[in-house]
């Protein structure tokens, strides 16, 4: 599946962290109030990240309207996380690519445990065979307070 006028990297070079931080600092449930530095890091130390782009990567005028993170030993387990579509971009089928991508990625394929905690979504995610939790939030649960946490 491709979308006519978007591109899909895992090329971490051509990631926005200002749109990034913007979304999951602003918008996203699970991360409101997150710094700036606090994003970049987790970017870093990502094994793979997918960007989700209009345009064609590395062209001027592209730019990101979407990402994804999977925290990842690529043998043994696997946690997808970070995930959204900017909304003005929504309702194009850009989400079903991106979870395409992710999930035939050829280092993650054979991965045992592939998670994912959401309070939201399920119906894409069930498609990707990801079986809907009964507590999500015991996963984003708070374990020790952070500086950005409330």
């Amino acid at each position: 599946m491709n979308i006519k006028g978007f591109s899909i990297s895992t090329n971490k070079k051509y990631l926005d962290a200002d749109v990034i931080h913007n979304f999951l600092n602003q918008e996203a449930y699970w991360s409101k109030g997150i710094p700036k530095e606090t994003v970049i890091k987790s970017i870093e130390n990502t094994t793979l990240c997918f960007g989700v782009y209009k345009g064609e990567i590395g062209n001027e005028g592209s730019e990101q309207v979407g990402f994804a993170r999977v925290i990842t030993d690529l043998a043994t387990h696997a946690y997808l996380c970070d995930v959204f579509i900017l909304p003005d971009y929504r309702k194009l089928g850009l989400s079903k690519w991106l979870m395409d991508v992710i999930t035939e990625h050829s280092e993650l394929k054979e991965v045992r445990r592939f998670m994912l905690a959401t309070n939201d979504a399920h119906s894409l995610y069930k498609k990707y065979g990801f079986n809907q939790i009964d507590k999500p939030e015991l996963f984003m649960q708070k374990v020790r307070k952070t500086p950005f946490q409330q």
